[in-house]
């Protein structure tokens, strides 16, 4: 594992570079795509914070929830690509942190997560229409939980895992359930085989990846687990497990791999962006990030994943990040 540190490991190009000293080099494709990866610094985001979520909503990237120097909070900031500047839009129906954002039939949906610092789960199911700049509320989901992640297959929201409450306690839930926006219902499906939250979801080939996470929020005890729910069989699968295991993550599906980047333990927070090929069960090691985030959102657009926020160390803090990795 590389946990962020001021020194960052020497790239793949430039090692290749000192061995030509002795002799001429070959490079193989694979050397080439490494060598080509990269990210870059884009206008950094208005609003610091953590624990954030983020969605592609026409065209643009909004940015919204999580927590800030002043506590949860209920902005939005919406990135417009073409303009190359930020602006907001219609703040949150209230202040939310470790919730999901997710797009359907060209809308924006925000389901569950923590409402004020007591960390109070919530099952608030809300969806933002972008042509009247207006949220409106819809129907509950059944189990109220944050720290969970989210998917969209076909039109329909899949929520993963999470955190809820028993008794005094923040413990983990199982439950895996889908929202079908046309209909604006509710189904319970195969619980998630391993019960976690700090999670993170992919859709990729029509089947939903759960990748990483923690037992009972408490990130001393992370997880490697990478369990795949197939809506066709209505069954899960355990395929090859993370090799880094970590939580407060986020992952983007891109060129055929699932990008998983970042993340927190008691040691520190990760710089690592692993990515999993659903086809060939395997794992490979992509260009890390520049320095170590937690509780980050992503976002894929234009084939470039974008990064945004999240913490630099442990257990809280935040940032006004603004990264993009492109292989």
């Amino acid at each position: 594992m590389q946990f962020a540190t001021k020194y960052q490991p020497i790239n793949k190009l430039a090692a290749l570079l000192i061995m030509g000293t002795l002799g001429s080099l070959i490079f193989s494709p694979m050397q080439v795509a490494n060598a080509q990866e990269g990210w870059k610094q884009l206008p950094v985001t208005p609003t610091t914070r953590t624990e954030n979520s983020a969605a592609l909503l026409d065209g643009k990237i909004y940015v919204l929830g999580g927590f800030t120097p002043k506590g949860a909070t209920t902005r939005i900031d919406v990135w417009d690509p073409i303009l190359n500047n930020w602006s907001m839009a219609v703040p949150l129906p209230q202040a939310l942190h470790h919730t999901t954002a997710a797009v359907a039939n060209g809308k924006l949906y925000v389901i569950g997560g923590f409402e004020s610092g007591f960390w109070k789960p919530v099952n608030t199911t809300y969806e933002y229409d972008p042509d009247l700049h207006r949220w409106f509320n819809k129907t509950p989901m059944p189990t109220a939980r944050g720290a969970h992640a989210a998917a969209v297959i076909n039109g329909k929201i899949h929520l993963v895992g999470g955190a809820h409450r028993k008794l005094f306690n923040l413990v983990n839930t199982d439950a895996h359930e889908v929202y079908d926006p046309a209909t604006d219902s509710w189904k319970t499906l195969a619980p998630l085989p391993t019960a976690r939250d700090h999670l993170t979801a992919t859709e990729a080939n029509g089947k939903l990846f759960v990748i990483g996470g923690r037992i009972d929020v408490n990130y001393h005890n992370n997880l490697n687990s990478n369990e795949s729910y197939d809506p066709k069989t209505k069954k899960w699968t355990q395929y090859a497990p993370l090799p880094t295991a970590r939580s407060g993550i986020t992952s983007q599906l891109l060129n055929g791999w699932i990008h998983v980047f970042g993340g927190e333990s008691g040691e520190g927070t990760f710089v690592e962006n692993e990515g999993y090929n659903p086809s060939t069960n395997k794992w490979k090691t992509f260009k890390p990030m520049p320095s170590g985030l937690h509780g980050l959102a992503s976002v894929l657009l234009k084939g470039k994943i974008h990064i945004l926020n999240g913490g630099p160390h442990p257990g809280g803090g935040g940032s006004n990040h603004h990264r993009v990795f492109s292989p």
